[in-house]
């Protein structure tokens, strides 16, 4: 859910030695071109983002599919966010729209780390909004970081951990059900697209998991691989164990092992590879592009207490903020690039947010109501113009504000 520093600064931090143990697995793809696949899927249910030959094969029938979903003459693209805890103001974001009938059918959806957990629920629409709110707004379930200071020394003493039993793994289980597997390969028959983002630590890399594709292959194997896909993009390392994802390439069975995609990408439009083509228009509808950022963008100053807990988590914040601006950054010139209509969201810098780790209910509960009630007022939206002029500002006023919307006038 966040990009976290390298672990050695986490074992400085706590006086330990890392690697003191290590989970047994298979060795990983010896190959950088992603040719391997779980067994029973095709490799086209994933994508390197690095990896232009298979990029430039698979457009076509990408945009070709994207054609066929956009009933109403235009493409509606939307674009989640890591940011941990602050996936509650997505989450009450997309409720919030419902309710003013002003949330679109988004023909495509894409997620990484909190965002990818929000993702096959705006991918499916406001007939799972129900569940959205249950998972989102406060749910004591959700409040995955009891105990976080345990968690942290356990992983660095016992990294493979017990993944099945962790609190990200249950709250997954619990929500990805037969019925949301369905629901989503009927949207993906239909000519829509829902893509994850995990990294891969083997690679170092980013992957693109066509989770629609995925949940069209049906039965316990798809549930399975759907489960772990969403659990590896939201397990930030040191605080949730990593995913090992078993795969087969010319018989031979491997592990990869997947963390949170926020490592290497914290939001994405396009895979990596996209930015390296020439400009021009990716089909002949035109896209709408919404962003909804599950963080701050800008920081309003605080002094930070000499301390190693405050001076990690205070850097790990200040990384998560500027990888965020990197990422956007990245989607703001593809849709420039693409001919694209941009819109985008956050949490404004006068907002109370105690950190991407308060997943405490009074928070959530707090942070939701507060997205839903931006969108239903018409405060959400801003274009990036209207983001950096009201970041700078916002950020500069001791008076600001707590409950100012992102477009607030």
């Amino acid at each position: 859910m966040v990009r976290i520093a390298h672990a050695s600064a986490l074992c400085a931090a706590f006086g330990v030695l890392c690697g003191c143990a290590s989970a047994p697995r298979l060795p990983p793809p010896p190959e950088l071109a992603p040719r391997a696949a779980p067994a029973g899927f095709p490799p086209d249910i994933r994508l390197l983002t690095i990896d232009r030959a298979t990029y430039n094969r698979r457009m076509p029938v990408v945009f070709g599919r994207l054609a066929q979903a956009a009933d109403d003459g235009s493409i509606d693209y939307l674009v989640l966010s890591g940011g941990g805890s602050g996936g509650a103001f997505g989450a009450g974001a997309l409720v919030g729209l419902t309710q003013v009938r002003q949330r679109p059918q988004f023909e495509v959806v894409t997620g990484v780390s909190a965002g990818a957990l929000l993702a096959p629920f705006a991918f499916l629409g406001p007939e799972w909004d129900p569940e959205l709110k249950a998972a989102f707004d406060g749910n004591p379930r959700l409040d995955l970081m009891h105990g976080k200071l345990r968690t942290v020394i356990a992983r660095l003493f016992f990294p493979g951990g017990a993944t099945r039993h962790s609190a990200l793994q249950r709250l997954v289980d619990h929500y990805v059900t037969d019925a949301m597997l369905q629901a989503v390969a009927a949207g993906w028959r239909k000519g829509r697209l829902l893509f994850v983002a995990t990294t891969d630590l083997d690679k170092r890399e980013t992957v693109l998991w066509n989770m629609g594709e995925i949940a069209a292959q049906g039965g316990k194997p798809a549930l399975k691989l759907f489960r772990e896909v969403l659990v590896a993009s939201a397990s930030v390392p040191g605080i949730f164990p990593p995913v090992l994802i078993q795969v087969r390439e010319d018989g031979r069975d491997y592990d990869e092992m997947h963390v949170d995609g926020s490592i290497t990408t914290s939001l994405f439009a396009a895979p990596h590879v996209a930015q390296l083509l020439p400009a021009g228009k990716a089909g002949r509808l035109p896209v709408n592009l919404y962003v909804i950022v599950n963080g701050k963008l800008a920081q309003k100053p605080l002094e930070t207490p000499l301390n190693t807990i405050d001076v990690l988590s205070r850097s790990f914040d200040a990384d998560l903020t500027y990888k965020m601006r990197e990422s956007l950054l990245l989607a703001m010139d593809y849709a420039h690039r693409q001919h694209m209509r941009f819109r985008l969201t956050e949490i404004p810098p006068a907002y109370p947010k105690a950190g991407f780790v308060d997943f405490s209910p009074e928070h959530m509960h707090a942070l939701f109501d507060f997205g839903a009630r931006c969108a239903e007022r018409g405060e959400l939206w801003e274009t990036p113009e209207d983001s950096i002029r009201h970041n700078l500002a916002r950020a500069a006023e001791s008076g600001a504000l707590a409950e100012s919307c992102p477009a607030a006038p």
